[in-house]
């Protein structure tokens, strides 16, 4: 942690990362702060952007995309220009969540959620199969989520 947060700054981050709903009065009773204090606390963890955004997780399930799929991607070469080209075609494809740039075998790692194989099949053939620069792909699907979490521990 930085100097400048302190413990009540951490448990206010860790009841918001649980429900960013919550008022900011049952937000100050939880932290024992005053509602004023609080609300300060929160609006300057906002401006110094420990606080990112306030989002609706979405249920996958209900949503039809309950199949997760990890894809890496190795490309033809490090060179920037390849870098820079891959990079702004995978930020255009709606179906991916994460891509990661790695170290180790493959350059980038894709979490993307479909619907089943075959919707798996479309968005390979769509986009995928179209990203500039690739010279591998090894797709694995996940079988059970075991672990899940968008809470950063603070």
């Amino acid at each position: 942690m930085t100097p400048d947060m302190d413990a009540i700054d951490r448990r206010i981050l860790a009841v918001l990362q649980k429900d960013s709903r919550i008022t900011n009065a049952e937000l100050s009773e939880r932290v024992n702060l005053s509602p004023s204090a609080c609300h300060r606390r929160v609006q300057r963890l906002e401006e110094e952007g420990y606080i990112a955004a306030y989002v609706a997780l979405l249920d996958a399930r209900k949503m039809g995309r309950p199949t997760i799929v990890f894809v890496e991607i190795t490309l033809q070469s490090q060179a920037e220009e390849l870098l820079d080209a891959f990079e702004r075609e995978v930020a255009k494809v709606p179906d991916i969540l994460e891509c990661h740039l790695m170290a180790g075998a493959a350059d980038y790692l894709l979490k993307i959620m479909a619907e089943d194989t075959e919707d798996f099949a479309r968005i390979h053939r769509r986009y995928l199969a179209r990203l500039p620069g690739v010279r591998q792909m090894q797709s694995s699907f996940a079988l059970r989520t075991v672990v899940q979490t968008t809470a950063l521990a603070v």
